[in-house]
């Protein structure tokens, strides 16, 4: 008799951009409550949940590798086991595809906040896990996050830790940090800004002959609810108009280009596209591609 399985197999899954393969990497998940939306009706964003069949609020986690021109980076590094035993697993993931951290020539991040950035370095002796890679984020991010005055205007004591954190993380890569403000940041990947989560907070844009990826960070958290109901954010947006402006503006522009997107928070393997709704969106997963 055969024994039945008892854990899911590797959260891997690949995908060609033109000449290009990106691969979608989970890091797990986080579940919890509604309260970390703002600017919705919890009772209507609770209904949303329960009509897309989503009884809890789940959080999904994911990074992605770029395999392009030879090279390899790593857009975000999930929570680096910081979050709980629901999440940390890209280490794990990694390995299942042959990658080790001596393998990323970029880390290129989207935000600094500790579920894209905690699995930088390691926790317990403070040396960085990918030894030879540049770390790439925006201007705007490093400049707030390092800035002792906005660190000292924090509201608590947990907004005060947000940038305690991003000063831990970054430490070890300080002679290997490349900064930018737009353009082209690794082969065939440009940044995207989408300003106001946090300051500097960018999606990455693949392109390859005629396809692209708009790989877009967080846009949304929930996305059932914040596609649907897009004036939806967050208590964790730096600036909350800004990122609501910055999220109906992608939102728009996803639809009307018919543009593949994956997220960090999308469910996994977060390959989806957008569609309008009424006065929302609705998110279609990409069929299953069998062959690369």
């Amino acid at each position: 008799m055969t024994a039945a399985p008892t854990q899911q197999i590797p959260g891997l899954y690949h995908r060609k951009v033109g000449n290009f393969v990106v691969t979608a990497v989970s890091d797990g998940y986080i579940d919890g409550t509604l309260d970390l939306l703002k600017n919705v009706d919890i009772g209507q964003a609770r209904r949303v949940l329960v009509g897309a069949f989503r009884p809890v609020r789940r959080i999904s986690i994911n990074a992605f590798l770029v395999h392009a021109k030879g090279k390899t980076a790593l857009i975000d590094t999930g929570t680096g086991g910081s979050m709980g035993s629901t999440n940390g697993w890209i280490g794990h993931n990694l390995a299942a595809a042959g990658i080790g951290p001596k393998d990323i020539d970029a880390v290129l991040l989207t935000h600094m906040h500790p579920d894209h950035s905690a699995g930088l370095t390691d926790t317990r002796t403070g040396e960085r896990k990918f030894p030879n890679a540049e770390l790439v984020m925006h201007d705007a991010e490093q400049r707030f996050w390092l800035d002792d005055a906005a660190m000292a205007r924090a509201a608590d004591e947990r907004g005060k830790a947000m940038f305690e954190h991003s000063h831990a993380q970054i430490a070890p890569y300080k002679e290997a940090i490349r900064l930018f403000k737009d353009g082209e940041v690794f082969p065939g990947v440009t940044a995207v800004p989408i300003p106001g989560h946090t300051p500097g907070h960018c999606g990455y844009l693949v392109s390859s002959g005629t396809q692209q990826l708009l790989i877009w960070g967080d846009v949304v958290h929930v996305p059932e609810v914040q596609v649907a109901l897009p004036d939806t954010g967050t208590v964790f947006d730096v600036d909350f108009e800004q990122a609501r402006a910055s999220r109906k503006r992608i939102l728009d522009q996803v639809a009307t280009d018919r543009l593949l997107v994956a997220g960090m928070h999308l469910h996994f393997p977060a390959f989806y596209n957008l569609a309008r709704e009424g006065s929302g969106y609705f998110l279609h997963p990409e069929a299953w591609l069998h062959a690369l």
